[in-house]
């Protein structure tokens, strides 16, 4: 669980929510035509942009910047030298045993075992690493589309508004519920767009970029067991992927 994106967003909204409260009543801050506006028409907009299944996907994609368990780079380099350790004395066939629970490492493991030339194993896992990328990336991108229609959205209905209060000049009472709508899709698309959206497509870009780090280190720990590398340089090199502070080298960051 991704604590800073619920607490982020959560006191965001009990901020904006509380100033409404203090402001008065909290009913005239809730207006039907502004959220069929503003909600259902950032929603279809995105849609028209992408695929059915793109737009879908992007929900599921979604739970990454609120739930994600992902294993932290020196976790991963301990298990590659240990398994090039085992590799070195047994051959590949004695990582066949080795218990991995990162699925893109055991892919690479099951390649070696199964004998692949190590170009194939390094071309197969890039592209792996490629396409998981780009699928993850559609899902961050449809949330910032999402944060970039949202307020023009809220001008469209701002102008729907002031149209209506404009006609009506000659009827106070008119005047009231169209000024409402001019005023509320403005609040609900900033809403929408800052609190919501921009967020969650900012956290998943993060996601997408751990995620790839990992497997990155991951590729050139398979390549070095391959290569048949003394354990101790795949550390050495895997250790640069981590920050200078962590390299156990006395560095500073």
């Amino acid at each position: 669980m991704d604590l800073a994106t619920i607490i982020g967003m959560l006191g965001a909204i009990g901020f904006v929510v509380m100033a409404m409260i203090l402001g008065g009543n909290m009913a005239m801050f809730i207006n039907v035509p502004s959220i069929l506006i503003v909600f259902g028409g950032t929603l279809f907009v995105v849609l028209s942009q992408f695929t059915l299944g793109q737009f879908f996907g992007a929900g599921k994609i979604a739970g990454k910047a609120f739930m994600f368990k992902i294993d932290s780079p020196e976790s991963l380099i301990e298990k590659i030298v240990e398994m090039a350790d085992a590799a070195r004395k047994g051959g590949f066939l004695a990582l066949e045993e080795a218990e991995i629970d990162n699925p893109f490492m055991q892919k690479g493991v099951d390649m070696l075992v199964d004998g692949h030339d190590i170009e194939v194993v390094r071309e197969t896992l890039s592209k792996d690493i490629a396409m998981t990328t780009e699928r993850h990336e559609f899902g961050a991108t449809i949330f910032k589309n999402m944060g970039d229609v949202a307020p023009a959205m809220g001008m469209i209905g701002t102008l729907i508004g002031l149209v209506a209060m404009l006609s009506n000049m000659d009827d106070p009472k008119a005047i009231g519920p169209a000024m409402a709508v001019a005023l509320l899709t403005t609040l609900y698309g900033a809403f929408l767009a800052n609190v919501v959206c921009l967020p969650i497509s900012l956290k998943l870009k993060n996601r997408v970029e751990e995620e790839k780090l990992n497997q990155k280190l991951v590729l050139d720990g398979i390549v070095g067991i391959a290569d048949g590398q003394n354990p101790r340089v795949i550390e050495g090199i895997l250790k640069n992927y981590l920050a200078a502070n962590k390299r156990g080298t006395g560095e500073d960051e």
